[in-house]
């Protein structure tokens, strides 16, 4: 009776304690306020745990898994869990029960996010505090059980030396990437999905002069900059009744009258492409984007599949990309699953044609039949 007594009143606790948070209060006041009868320091800790876990809508075993160092991201599928430690994804045990658990899990993160995941939007992209980028999509869309895929954003970048010093730059491309920044070089990036894209890009934005403007376009904010002078713009999707979106496409163009000393498009993957390219070819040099791709030779068939999608010719896609980026930068992983840049190397008109070609490459192995992925230890 006693022990029974004694969990409904940790219980109430911690509800108490989750509230207080919620509202803005500290976790450490949080518990000694309403924290149940703890046994000890460990007790303790691990009720601080649980509170900030419940602050994000995640599982305490989750959200002690997201806090290693070494985690760069963790996908759910149904009751089966992942994680990336910089080497490639792995099992790992997060005691999920069942899919109206893993249901739960992702519509509470949601909420955190500040969206919605329900019958009526089923798939959600948000970041929560920490930061973590969230994706989610619960059934009947995930065939295979609610499906989560969660990516650790780091709040300080990388700098130059810290990327030379992970392996992730050689030293030589490292210098490359410098003069290409100091010249206000247009520079585009590529990999594959988690290739260290944004990690590079905002490392690079870095080294930008403390009087330059910095004006980002991301669909989800994931890029931390350390520069004195950012603007950052952040699509936002239309609601239930369809109204209210606010595109990429849109913002590119409103970024252009910022008077930006640098437009940076986080990810190019849509239609937006024909506002960036023709930003770049207005006088607004020094611009970066990222783009998914298979290598510097397949980018041109990457930008004019994009091109297609903004009803651009052929042609124009073709001109208009080789004047606009300076250098293509392309990311891949080694037989280790270190994180790297591969090869460097730009854009050209060849007989109306465009095509990549490679000028720089690092020669390290990658392993057999991955044509080209992925990107630098640590958090991504």
């Amino acid at each position: 009776m006693e022990k029974n007594s004694r969990e409904a009143v940790g219980r109430l606790g911690i509800a108490g304690a989750r509230r207080l948070v919620a509202e803005g209060g500290r976790a450490s006041e949080a518990i000694i306020e309403h924290g149940p009868p703890a046994d000890g320091p460990r007790a303790r800790i691990d009720q601080w745990h649980e509170i900030q876990a419940a602050r994000v809508g995640m599982s305490t075993p989750l959200w002690l898994l997201l806090r290693q160092p070494a985690v760069t991201d963790v996908v759910i599928s149904g009751v089966n869990a992942w994680v990336d430690r910089g080497t490639g994804l792995e099992r790992v045990d997060l005691h999920l029960e069942g899919e109206d658990q893993v249901r739960r899990l992702a519509t509470q993160m949601a909420a955190a996010a500040s969206q919605r995941l329900d019958d009526a939007k089923p798939i959600v992209d948000g970041v929560l505090p920490g930061p973590v980028r969230l994706h989610a999509v619960i059934p009947p869309l995930a065939q295979s059980g609610t499906s989560i895929s969660l990516r650790v954003l780091r709040s300080h970048p990388f700098t130059l030396e810290d990327l030379v010093e992970r392996q992730t730059l050689s030293p030589a491309a490292a210098e490359l990437l410098r003069e290409a920044i100091a010249s206000r070089a247009s520079i585009l990036i590529a990999g594959a999905t988690g290739a260290g894209k944004t990690t590079l890009l905002a490392t690079l934005l870095g080294l930008s002069a403390a009087n330059e403007r910095i004006v980002v376009i991301e669909e989800v904010t994931e890029l931390a900059i350390n520069h004195p002078h950012v603007v950052s713009l952040q699509a936002r999707p239309a609601n239930i009744e369809g109204e209210g979106g606010v595109g990429l496409e849109e913002l590119v163009r409103g970024g252009m009258r910022m008077r930006p000393d640098r437009l940076v498009l986080g990810e190019c993957r849509g239609g937006e492409v024909r506002e960036v390219l023709t930003a770049l070819n207005t006088g607004h040099r020094g611009g970066m984007a990222t783009i998914h791709a298979n290598s510097i030779e397949d980018v041109p068939a990457r930008l004019l599949a994009l091109g297609l999608l903004a009803d651009m010719e052929r042609a124009a896609v073709a001109a208009m990309a080789a004047s606009a980026f300076d250098l293509v930068v392309f990311l891949n992983r080694d037989e280790g699953g270190c994180r790297y840049v591969q090869a460097i190397g730009e854009l050209r008109l060849v007989e109306e044609r465009l095509v990549g070609s490679t000028s720089w490459r690092d020669d390290r192995k990658v392993p057999r039949g991955r044509h080209a992925s992925n990107s630098a230890s640590g958090r991504q």
